[in-house]
């Protein structure tokens, strides 16, 4: 499995590195922004899951996912929102643009693990 972690932070992207790497998965690409991110997963396909910010600079997480779901080349990328952002509403316009799942940082190992479904 490759995945893309999608996230501004250095430390976030870093502590989700690890808890993917603690499932075994090694072939992990980072980007700092979602068009950083966009020109990764064009560079970098074939990708199977991206793990994405929703609050980032440049081009947002959400925005990103538009991007990604309106290319068909992409249709078979899982994305999995990783955002601070637990109202409702903001689960539902995600799910609704295209994410596969959603979780609320911080989130622990087992809580990635059961999203990934491994």
């Amino acid at each position: 499995m490759k995945v893309l972690l999608v996230d501004d932070s250095v430390t976030m992207r870093r502590i989700q590195k690890t808890q993917i790497q603690g499932l075994g998965i090694n072939d992990i690409v980072e980007a700092g922004d979602g068009e950083e991110a966009y020109r990764k997963l064009q560079e970098n396909m074939p990708i199977d899951l991206i793990m994405l910010d929703w609050n980032m600079p440049v081009m947002d997480g959400l925005t990103f996912l538009k991007k990604v779901r309106a290319d068909n080349s992409f249709k078979n990328v899982k994305v999995i929102m990783c955002t601070s952002e637990s109202e409702k509403t903001r689960v539902v316009e995600a799910l609704k643009s295209g994410a596969n799942n959603y979780l609320v940082k911080p989130f622990t190992p087992d809580a990635l693990k059961e999203k990934l479904g491994i």
